[in-house]
């Protein structure tokens, strides 16, 4: 298997106020709409998609309840080029309907980071720190 991730994809409540969070406050840029019955999201390297959670449960198996209970044990991460950068993504996600569930600080690890979750709970982190690189692609250099 070759390692990559290229598509995740996030189960919604409501596809239409997703796709506003992201396209609309974040930026993101979409393909479909939400009367296709899910969204893309090209970002640069891995796709993003919305799909409504019960049909995302459904998919996997009938009997799997489509609700989230607790905190899931994930976080997606936009790593950012300043901390201004964080600020703004911060502000942008509250802004568009998002909570803020720990503001933008220093870190333990040397760096500068904030929480935000989206409207369907799913955590993001923004982080940054003046150690990382990025490749020409706007990827983040992992080494």
């Amino acid at each position: 298997m070759n390692p990559r991730v290229h598509l995740i994809t996030l189960g919604v409540s409501d596809l239409e106020r997703s796709r506003a969070f992201y396209q609309d406050g974040l930026g993101f840029p979409a393909s479909r709409s939400a009367t296709d019955g899910i969204i893309f999201f090209q970002t640069g390297g891995v796709s993003l998609a919305l799909y409504p959670v019960d049909k995302l449960a459904e998919d996997i198996s009938p009997d799997l309840p489509a609700k989230r209970i607790g905190f899931p044990g994930l976080t997606l991460a936009h790593v950012a080029k300043t901390k201004k950068e964080v600020d703004d993504v911060l502000a942008s996600a509250e802004k568009s309907g998002g909570k803020i569930e720990k503001p933008a600080q220093d870190t333990f690890w040397g760096g500068y980071s904030g929480y935000f979750s989206d409207p369907d709970g799913h955590y993001w982190e923004v982080a940054f720190a003046e150690s990382w690189e990025f490749n020409e692609d706007g990827s983040l250099l992992i080494d």
